[in-house]
């Protein structure tokens, strides 16, 4: 069974291919050129080619072939184990690699990495998703529990929906927050206008989140931000309803901003009570090494 998109050009401009990859996430650059090569990509019907460039109101139809059944291997890739132990363990996600196996992503994934480093990984989520109790984006850096076994991922599971543990992120947003502190609380759920996003809606499941500012710069701004409730895309889309979207977001943030590979969000602190001991574990690690450097910058221009 296949699938169709539709995609229409807002206010971008370039290469085609280019263009695609940038409005649907979910699908590595790689994957939409080999959909323009087969002739998967079409614009009025006629078949187009990855190098045409684009115009706004231009309007496309991606007709994705049917799914294959992903089959998740051990791949020998790099990974920054934090703390491990019987039972859990700790890991620093790098910018770039997204947490699980997709159809957009078939390898190459954290839940790769794992079944290599690993000796065991709860079954809880399925072969897909062993050891993953919570997420984050592709591009955002950072600290994730990861559970070793049935038992402990129950206790973690229920720890997130207690909100009893701490996950806090680094962030660049754009512009300067007028107070110091404070906490957006508003419902998120699917966008209705794009089935990539999420948004600030009625119908929405609770979100919160706490945001202290840390350091302010020419158009921008350091923040400390908590998660109380961990919906998808949570942070970038409740920076971008208070209007200090998340620097570096190709999804909810300007075109304008600053030079990177990502939004500029990093999950820096990471605490929670030990499944087996009860013992409070708490974990920290610095931004990664362009976000520092972009700081860096930032200082140097005020």
């Amino acid at each position: 069974m296949t699938d169709k998109i539709e995609f229409t050009v807002t206010n971008e401009k370039g290469r085609l291919d280019k263009v695609l990859a940038e409005n649907l996430p979910d699908y590595s650059r790689s994957q939409i050129q080999k959909w323009l090569q087969e002739g998967r990509v079409e614009k009025n019907g006629q078949v187009v080619q990855s190098k045409m460039k684009v115009h706004t109101g231009d309007s496309f139809v991606i007709t994705i072939p049917a799914a294959k059944k992903l089959e998740v291997v051990a791949q020998n890739i790099p990974l920054d184990i934090i703390y491990q132990d019987q039972d859990v363990a700790v890991v620093n996600k790098p910018q770039g690699m997204v947490v699980h196996p997709s159809q957009g992503h078939p390898d190459g994934t954290l839940v790769n990495a794992l079944l290599y480093h690993l000796d065991h990984l709860s079954s809880i989520n399925g072969v897909i998703r062993p050891g993953i109790v919570h997420r984050i984006d592709k591009d955002t850096s950072g600290l994730l529990m990861i559970a070793k076994n049935d038992t402990s991922h129950a206790s973690l599971t229920q720890q997130l929906k207690d909100k009893s543990s701490l996950r806090e992120y680094t962030a660049i947003v754009h512009g300067n927050i007028p107070h110091k502190k404070g906490v957006i609380t508003a419902p998120i759920g699917r966008s209705k206008t794009d089935r990539k996003k999420q948004d600030v809606i009625a119908e929405g499941k609770n979100a919160v989140t706490h945001f202290t500012v840390v350091e302010e710069f020419d158009g921008f701004s350091l923040l400390k931000l908590r998660l109380e409730t961990g919906r998808t895309h949570q942070i970038r889309v409740h920076m971008k309803y208070i209007g200090y979207p998340v620097a570096g977001d190709p999804l909810y943030g300007p075109k304008k901003t600053l030079a990177g590979y990502g939004q500029f969000l990093h999950a820096g602190l990471l605490g929670f009570k030990h499944p087996t001991t009860a013992k409070q574990m708490e974990f920290e690690v610095p931004v990664p090494e362009n976000f520092k450097k972009t700081l860096e910058q930032l200082r140097q221009k005020d």
